[in-house]
């Protein structure tokens, strides 16, 4: 069971979605210092990161924004406060492109 569960639906489509996510994880990433793996599919696109103690995946569909991770020990303390920074970052970023709607 992962330990920060975000899921945002959106009105987007996929090529818009895709590039919010895109947005999205380059943020993550620099703060946080993940690798990310991008793949895209016809319907459904993957994104899985890791870094010591932090390991997730991120899937981005035509309606829909979910991102699942599992945090090691060190981080483990910190999930709901990662978990708020990361839906912040991301509902802004739906908010400028279409507007979230939580799941």
């Amino acid at each position: 069971m992962p330990d920060i569960h975000i899921e945002r639906n959106h009105d987007l489509g996929i090529a818009r979605a895709r590039q919010v996510a895109r947005r999205w994880l380059r943020q993550v990433e620099q703060d946080y210092g993940l690798a990310f793996t991008y793949t895209e599919g016809e319907t459904q696109d993957v994104a899985q990161f890791s870094r010591a103690g932090i390991d997730g995946k991120v899937e981005v569909t035509a309606d829909r924004l979910r991102l699942e991770a599992t945090l090691g020990f060190l981080f483990a303390s910190f999930g709901a406060q990662i978990e708020q920074k990361i839906s912040g970052k991301l509902d802004a970023l739906l908010g400028a492109g279409g507007g979230p709607r939580a799941a």
